[in-house]
């Protein structure tokens, strides 16, 4: 098993694209900046299909559907370079957006989040697209609509409805952040009514890929140590180590992840390289995230913040780890 075709072609370009632009200075602590290089590749990606363009014949590729804050599409040329061309079944437990399992497009896959609105939207693509289409296309992006909906509560409704209420909240409401309170009520505002609710073919497209998939609401431990075989391909990104006070803003359910959260993680990490499973795992550029991972290779990536307080908070600083 392995990835798709258009994923290998995109695999080898990245990685060609990834050892052009970092020093030689081995690969340990090496550093790259996403600036125009990183746009040049975006570009090259988005032609043949990576970030949701159409391929030679029209058809829409697969992409991510929400926007997420941690998303992961403007680190996939370093993302492809590590992954492997040959690998049993994708594991991803902190799916979030999901922008290298849509990139990549696995024939097996097992994705999980312990956010069950998230898990939910995906369910639904998969087993219910057509339906979920009419009803965000029903969904007026007005204030007042916006507000209504809001007000819902995800338990109260039905999976469809849920589902729908989701996209739709992700796409009006202000920078396209999902974000709940300590009760897990949505509590983003509203943004504007110029905004599509609802993209059909995006939707299709993302369902093909869904559809091959096993969608689970999962905690990682109880994920990696029940599935995760040698050969697999495991991508972890999990709430970064926060690096401000304002920085730690991937927290999309009521739960909380700590420091000890993290090391649990980086045991499990290796519990799983000794299982022979091929690893990738993305966090923030942290003295506690380099001590955890000592013993694997780390890229430094410099980045933008795409959702942030404020513009001086837009720039980041990401590791890569992966095997040696």
């Amino acid at each position: 098993m392995g990835v798709s075709p258009l994923a290998v072609l995109l695999v080898t370009f990245s990685r060609k694209w990834v050892r052009q632009s970092m020093p030689a200075n081995g690969h340990r602590g090496r550093t790259v900046s996403f600036t125009g290089e990183a746009r040049s590749a975006k570009y090259s990606m988005t032609r043949v299909g990576l970030f949701g363009g159409t391929g030679n014949q029209g058809e829409i590729r697969a992409a991510p559907v929400l926007k997420w804050a941690g998303g992961k599409s403007q680190l996939l040329p370093t993302l492809l370079s590590h992954v492997p061309l040959q690998y049993g079944k994708y594991i991803e437990p902190f799916v979030g957006g999901g922008a290298l399992f849509f990139a990549l497009s696995p024939s097996r896959a097992v994705i999980a989040d312990s956010n069950p609105e998230l898990i939910n939207v995906y369910r639904v693509i998969a087993s219910e697209v057509e339906a979920l289409i009419s009803e965000l296309e029903s969904m007026p992006t007005d204030r007042d609509t916006f507000y209504r909906v809001r007000a819902e509560l995800f338990g109260d409704l039905e999976p469809l409805r849920a589902a729908a209420r989701t996209i739709y909240l992700n796409k009006t409401c202000f920078n396209g952040l999902f974000r709940v309170n300590r009760a897990g009520q949505f509590n983003v505002p509203y943004a504007n009514a110029n905004r599509r609710a609802c993209q059909p073919e995006r939707l299709r497209a993302a369902a093909s890929l869904l559809r091959n998939a096993e969608i689970v609401v999962s905690d990682y431990h109880a994920l990696l140590t029940e599935r995760a075989e040698p050969g697999d391909f495991v991508y972890l990104d999990p709430p970064y180590v926060p690096t401000s006070r304002y920085s730690d803003f991937k927290r999309y359910t009521k739960e909380q992840f700590y420091e000890e959260d993290h090391r649990r993680l980086a045991g499990l990490v290796g519990e799983l390289a000794a299982r022979d499973c091929h690893l990738l795992i993305t966090n923030s550029d942290h003295p506690l995230v380099w001590d955890l991972y000592k013993d694997f290779r780390i890229d430094v990536i410099h980045t933008r913040r795409y959702i942030n307080k404020n513009g001086d908070g837009r720039r980041g600083r990401d590791v890569v780890i992966y095997s040696k």
